[in-house]
């Protein structure tokens, strides 16, 4: 729909949450019209008026009396504003990125209200802070006691777009889901400047302390999933937290060190320049920042997401600051049946075969392809079939 990749890629996540109640295609079809061959403003301008447009129309409904439909526009207007501010990513934080958040989070929060039953924000304690969360309760079995899944994010969704990616679904099939943002992610990320950590079990371990505290949650049926980064995230946190039950990564791979180096290889990097990573001279920098400037996208998850996420203002640092995030020997650590994805044009699911080799756990991994529509990063184009596989195989571990 839209001529820029960039956009069309930023674009799809709405079209993904469809089935959830994120967008209807038509909208999303006549948001490119407007967008046509403009930039990333043209982009952000059309996202967000047809997100205040969503947001006024949900409060004019509300006021009169029509929840379900305010609760659908509400949902929408979520989508539009966290789609909006994508291409923005980046240091100095632009504020029409943190407006667009807020306004985001602020019509989430009205859609959980008008949820049956309402759905509240959580906070996860977190070191200093707090982790801002959503709790919601399997739909008909909201107070017994049923399996948890929790759910956490990647590189660069935030906390809401989870409802839509997977806990929806969760809830639609019996299983309350608690899914939250953690450091380098979300609130902590836009409005506290936390970067994010590779060592995730100390950011899930409190999550699962959280979640066994908490009313109705069967403490031996207690799972993690985590999608894009999160499929490296997630069986990192497994590999110590052994309190969970099961493990989701979408897709399965090692993490971001392993890319890094191959995107070396594959930019004619010599092999000593490459052994030599992190530490890179001059020469190797010019060479790493010519091939990321060269292609649109890595520009964008590199110089402006990977610098913002990881803390860094420079290749050198971010080289060093995500040497870490490399799950290697430590999936041999990992004791719950873990699933793994794989997509057909994914390029981080190609790592999705070597690791499961690495894991001595009862382990399995799902293939989806793009002849099903479900091809590209984390089955975006399709994420209900997505849904229905992950949560047979859940079924089947838990005895569901």
């Amino acid at each position: 729909m839209f001529e820029n990749p960039l956009h069309e890629e930023f674009a799809s996540w709405a079209l993904g949450f469809a089935p959830y109640g994120g967008a209807d295609v038509g909208e999303v079809a006549a948001i490119a019209a407007a967008v046509g061959d403009g930039d990333d403003d043209a982009f952000y301008d059309a996202w967000r008026a047809a997100a205040d447009r969503l947001a006024s129309e949900a409060d004019d409904a509300e006021a009169g009396g029509h929840l379900a439909s305010a609760r659908e526009y509400y949902l929408h207007a979520a989508c539009f504003y966290a789609v909006a501010y994508h291409p923005i990513y980046g240091v100095p934080v632009d504020p029409r990125l943190v407006d667009s958040f807020h306004r985001q989070i602020t019509v989430f929060d009205a859609a959980m209200r008008l949820t049956d039953p309402p759905v509240e924000p959580v906070s996860i304690p977190y070191e200093h802070t707090t982790m801002p969360a959503y709790l919601v309760r399997a739909r008909g079995y909201e107070r017994e006691t049923r399996p948890l899944l929790i759910g956490t994010n990647g590189y660069d969704a935030t906390v809401t777009e989870m409802y839509f990616a997977f806990a929806a679904a969760a809830a639609d099939r019996g299983y309350h889901c608690l899914f939250f943002d953690g450091p380098g992610q979300g609130k902590l990320l836009i409005d506290d400047g936390m970067p994010m950590r590779a060592d995730w079990e100390h950011v899930v371990a409190p999550a699962v302390d959280f979640a066994l505290g908490l009313d109705g949650v069967d403490h031996d049926r207690v799972a993690l999933t985590g999608w894009s980064l999160g499929g490296y995230l997630a069986p990192r946190a497994a590999s110590a937290e052994h309190r969970l039950s099961a493990c989701i990564a979408d897709p399965g791979f090692d993490g971001i060190w392993s890319g890094i180096l191959s995107m070396a290889k594959l930019g004619g990097l010599p092999q000593d320049a490459i052994d030599a990573l992190p530490d890179a001279d001059d020469a190797t920098l010019r060479v790493l920042m010519q091939g990321i400037e060269a292609e649109p996208h890595a520009k964008w998850g590199v110089l402006k997401r990977g610098f913002w996420v990881n803390g860094a203002n420079n290749l050198g640092d971010w080289l060093k600051a995500v040497e870490p995030f490399a799950l290697g020997e430590r999936a041999a650590d990992i004791r719950c049946p873990t699933l793994l994805t794989t997509a057909e044009n994914d390029v981080l699911g190609k790592g999705a075969p070597a690791l499961l080799d690495k894991l001595t756990c009862p382990k399995t991994l799902l293939e989806f392809t793009a002849a099903e529509g479900a091809g590209e990063h984390c089955e975006m184009q399709n994420r209900s079939l997505l849904n229905r596989r992950v949560f047979d195989w859940l079924d089947g571990v838990f005895g569901v």
